[in-house]
């Protein structure tokens, strides 16, 4: 029993000795390299194996570098471990078979006193295992052969007997958060710094197209119809220089009065473009798109419409009875719509709206009230079937 104690004893020793010899990952800032160290190569779907036993350490991208193998868990943010090649002996390969995927053996030197912490349980055995779930281990294994040939680990400086002197741990991966955190306040300052020069620059185009537009009124004769109508597309998604804000005007009644003849200015040209009448929900997109980041909300757009009137503006803001709110030309004559439309519906013998909208050039909800209202004016009749709404001519009229 005593001399049993003892070999148990001594085993207990060898045993913990072994664990504590094998033991030679330790965690890294994997963004962060040595002096003198470049990336290799890397592989992703990797995972560790201490000997022949799997580890915690299930899916991750493994990186090759002139002086590691670096490991960093794909699900795990912040979880990196490395390996110096320095303590790598030598390196096999277990080939793939039935539910087995492919592996690099990396057997192993004993582990430097001034070894970085790690995952002090991970070896057992004297080697461990990257097992290469999607393939590439050949690759990967012929670039690690060719980093163990050239040392070039040896060139570093600060390098000690049986590994590299590392500079990492806890502190040092501190650090690395605090210079990314540093990095990313500095890109996001320089980002809002372009945008305000864009925004600068934005205001100096919109001027100097307003200025091509003034030339090109000035050159009727010269200029095309459909380079004129191209332009005009042109000056339109550029925008608006110098929109009225709430900042500028305050929210009251003032901001109102400024944002109604603004919205005059802006569609003075877009409503006879249209026929004299355009949807608010039309108005309402145009117009934000046209200020930019400074957008109006829909109350404030409605009341702006509603001082038309009472500020003399060339434009009106009209309720039809379906509850369809356009913005309406002062020079928009209604009469000269319902006999244009009369005329349209003569040449083609019917029209559906879907067909005078095709026909003219605007919304299917504008085409229905042009038809709504030339039939309530008589110029039209209506054959309600399963087919849909169609407009005939009013013969009766004849």
């Amino acid at each position: 029993k005593k001399q049993k104690g003892k070999n148990q004893k001594k085993e207990d020793k060898q045993s913990k000795k072994r664990k504590k010899k094998m033991d030679r990952l330790h965690w890294c800032d994997g963004g962060n390299f040595l002096p003198g160290e470049k990336s290799v190569g890397q592989q992703r779907g990797v995972r560790l194996y201490d000997g022949e036993e799997r580890t915690e350490f299930d899916s991750g991208r493994v990186q090759l570098t002139s002086h590691r193998i670096i490991w960093d868990d794909e699900e795990q943010e912040g979880r990196t471990l490395a390996i110096d090649l320095c303590l790598v002996e030598k390196t096999d390969t277990v080939t793939a078979g039935f539910k087995r995927s492919a592996k690099i053996k990396l057997y192993l030197l004993s582990c430097p006193p001034n070894k970085q912490p790690g995952p002090s349980t991970l070896h057992k055995t004297n080697f461990i295992q990257l097992s290469f779930r999607k393939a590439g281990q050949e690759e990967f294994n012929s670039q690690l052969k060719e980093q163990l040939n050239k040392k070039l680990w040896k060139n570093t400086p600060g390098q000690v007997e049986g590994g590299l002197k590392l500079r990492k741990g806890i502190v040092g991966i501190e650090r690395g958060i605090e210079k990314k955190q540093r990095e990313t306040d500095r890109q996001v300052n320089v980002a809002f710094k372009d945008l305000d020069a864009l925004i600068d620059k934005a205001k100096d185009m919109v001027s100097m197209v307003n200025k091509f537009a003034t030339k090109i009124e000035e050159k009727k004769g010269s200029v095309s119809d459909d380079e004129t109508a191209q332009f005009r597309s042109y000056l339109l998604s550029v925008g608006i220089s110098n929109p009225v804000t709430k900042e500028s005007h305050g929210s009251g009644s003032i901001y109102h009065k400024e944002l109604a003849k603004e919205l005059a200015e802006y569609l003075d040209k877009t409503v006879h473009d249209v026929g004299g009448m355009i949807t608010l929900s039309d108005v309402y997109c145009r117009f934000n798109r046209a200020r930019g980041m400074e957008l109006v909300s829909p109350d404030d757009l409605i009341n702006a419409c509603n001082m038309f009137e009472s500020l003399n503006l060339p434009l009106r803001l009209r309720s039809f009875e379906s509850g369809v709110l356009v913005i309406q030309s002062l020079s928009h004559s209604e009469q000269a719509v319902i006999d244009s439309t009369i005329q349209l519906v003569k040449q083609y013998e019917c029209l559906t709206a879907h067909e005078l909208s095709e026909c003219i050039g605007i919304s299917i909800m504008l085409a229905t009230e042009r038809l709504l209202t030339t039939e309530e004016a008589g110029g039209v009749c209506r054959d309600d079937s399963v087919e849909g709404l169609r407009f005939y001519p009013n013969k009766f009229l004849d």
